[in-house]
């Protein structure tokens, strides 16, 4: 058994880990609940959390190129806000991780359901469930390759949906089918009862889909400890942030809104597919399938490394049981992928017993949860700065940049957010789940965790040296 985390990843598995997590069911499926809500318009919300998340992930970069932890975002709440504050922070995170693969898995099924209508979905989520787990047991290089070459491949699938896109608008080519009410064309983007159809309201409402699309990519943060040369990865990967929400979000979609009508985009399968199948290009629609089938493994992948890491920090720290901190001869933790195994074993039932209607309810419920998480570092980050003196705020490695503007509209809006999901009544019941949530976590931390820290167990500055891989 190892002692301790190996640096396996290298800089390109450090750049593809965000990818891995932020780029994945949100877009793929996901947006075709926001774009119902918000029409068009939903490129305004896509923008708007964007430059928030940007926000959250430089508060992030600033502490850890401070003082870089295992559980890094749940360490700084514990060592800044407080040993509660960690608590509730890490085990939301690996709550927000649980149920982003619960809705990956969902997704997944979904997709495979494109080609295979007869087979149930359980049975598509039941064997993914098997191969990544075991995957995630083994040697963090191979986790990192994995999720190197799955990212990669829908990266370069959706910069060739642009430009596809792109020619279809630009060409003027006949791609009309018998199902589409109007032609591939620039129009279709406010054609259709205008750019915000639904008004205002429609995009503040996208915003509780929007969020949950943005989720995972402080998967980075967890990179820290294993990752090769991580003062020059972490800084590149992060400022990287902006552009992916450019490219992968504003411009995909747009392109998407403009072959194909808004309001004729569904549920049933991925709005990319749908689009080129609709348009009556097949092999094309084919290909896309292949693709998002690849993002939600590489999403998943990534989920299962997230929590297990914060887990894993959660253990050093005190905040979870000892056992959780136990590696394998691979410098793996185990028991922490045992958890995401049982979290996605409950992901195969829920498929079985709701085929239907799934991924809303735990995309609303993973929102609440990634909020929490990013307000947290937020407010972390504040915290941190007040602690430190002006030399010392002025030789920080990667500080914040609009500070202290920057930080408070990110606070603002995630605070925003959280009261969308309490105004909008189909996500209301997300929002009470949150809220019991952290009753538990309240509970579980006075029954097991403060008596511990009131005898000087608490071992938040006692991790472990990184060893080379």
């Amino acid at each position: 058994m190892a002692t301790q985390l190996k640096r396996g990843l290298t800089p390109r598995h450090v750049l593809f880990i965000g990818l891995g997590s932020a780029v994945g069911t949100g877009l793929f499926y996901g947006s075709a609940n926001a774009i119902q809500m918000a029409g068009p318009a939903v490129l305004i919300a896509y923008l708007l959390s964007g430059i928030a998340v940007f926000m959250v992930m430089r508060a992030l970069g600033e502490m850890i190129m401070y003082s870089p932890m295992p559980g890094a975002f749940g360490a700084y709440a514990t060592k800044y806000l407080g040993p509660l504050a960690g608590f509730f922070t890490g085990w939301t995170y690996v709550f927000e991780m649980a149920l982003v693969c619960i809705a990956d898995v969902t997704a997944f099924a979904i997709y495979m359901g494109f080609w295979y209508p007869d087979v149930a979905p359980w049975i598509w989520a039941l064997g993914i469930t098997l191969v990544l787990c075991g995957i995630n047991l083994c040697s963090v290089k191979l986790f990192g390759e994995l999720g190197f070459w799955l990212s990669l491949l829908k990266v370069l699938a959706i910069v060739a949906m642009i430009c596809a896109g792109g020619y279809i608008l630009l060409s003027g080519m006949d791609a009309t089918s018998s199902t589409l009410d109007s032609a591939p064309a620039i129009s279709n983007l406010w054609s259709h009862g205008g750019f915000a159809p639904n008004g205002i309201y429609g995009i503040i409402i996208a915003l509780s889909v929007v969020v949950f699309s943005f989720g995972g990519i402080e998967t980075l943060g967890l990179t820290a400890l294993e990752a090769e040369n991580p003062e020059k990865t972490l800084p590149m990967s992060i400022n990287v942030v902006p552009v992916q929400i450019l490219l992968f979000y504003f411009l995909a979609l747009m392109v998407l809104m403009a072959l194909f009508p808004w309001n004729q985009i569904g549920l049933g399968a991925s709005p990319f597919v749908t689009i080129f199948s609709s348009l009556g290009i097949e092999s094309a629609a084919n290909l896309l399938n292949i693709v998002v089938i690849t993002a939600a493994v590489s999403a998943i992948n990534s989920d299962i490394f997230g929590a297990g890491r914060m887990m894993y920090g959660l253990a050093e720290q005190g905040h979870a049981p000892k056992s959780f901190s136990k590696l394998s001869s691979n410098g793996v933790p185990i028991y922490p992928i045992i958890v995401m195994f049982f979290v996605m074993i409950l992901g195969v039932v829920l498929n079985y017993l709701f085929p239907k209607g799934l991924f809303f309810v735990i995309a609303a419920m993973a929102t609440f949860a990634t909020v929490w998480v990013w307000l947290t570092v937020l407010i972390s980050q504040v915290a941190m700065r007040k602690k430190l003196s002006k030399e010392e705020t002025s030789q920080l490695k990667f500080p914040v940049p609009f500070w202290p503007v920057g930080p408070a509209f990110a606070i603002g809006f995630m605070i925003f957010v959280i009261g969308i999901l309490g105004y909008y009544e189909p996500a209301r019941k997300a929002l009470y789940a949150g809220g019991i949530w952290l009753v538990l976590l309240l509970t579980c931390y006075y029954l097991w965790v403060k008596p511990h820290q009131m005898q000087g167990d608490n071992e938040l500055s006692n991790f472990k040296p990184i060893q080379q891989d």
